[in-house]
């Protein structure tokens, strides 16, 4: 299942590491983060729960960027 978020990123290098951490999540398939268009598309593996697996990507992600956010 693939899913869409909403970001606030302030750099495309800060987008790029969003990405690498959140791909490297457990219960995510894959991840592309766009700067251009703040936007997030999280496709989740079978029989994760996508709301757990989402607080675990927000973690990843404000460890690379303090500052990002991700309107989940």
């Amino acid at each position: 299942m693939k899913k869409t978020y909403q970001i606030e990123v302030d750099c495309a290098n800060c987008a790029n590491l969003m990405e690498e951490a959140a791909s490297k999540t457990e219960g995510v398939k894959s991840a592309v983060v766009n700067f251009m268009t703040q936007k997030m598309i999280i496709d989740f593996l079978e029989g994760h729960e996508e709301k757990k697996v989402m607080r675990a990507v927000a973690k990843a992600c404000k460890r690379v960027e303090p500052d990002c956010e991700i309107y989940l």
